[in-house]
């Protein structure tokens, strides 16, 4: 699972724009969005940085993140 902090992703429009991003990808990615907490987790076989470029590409800044710093 890739995780990625996406602050200036801010409305729904980003979301789907982010989703097609990744799907276009990787058509079979499990793409999870927190809009909230302005999180994109990623469960595909392409690498992070493949899917951070994708998302860079769509016009957005993705901050990949470790296991810990995603640990509550």
């Amino acid at each position: 699972m890739n995780e990625f902090q996406v602050n200036d992703m801010t409305c729904g429009h980003c979301v789907a724009t982010i989703t097609r991003a990744v799907r276009a990808l990787e058509p079979e990615a499990r793409v999870s969005i927190d809009l909230a907490a302005r999180r994109v987790c990623v469960d595909a076989h392409a690498g992070r940085e493949e899917i951070a470029a994708a998302i860079r590409a769509a016009g957005y800044t993705p901050v990949p993140q470790t296991a810990a710093a995603t640990a509550v």
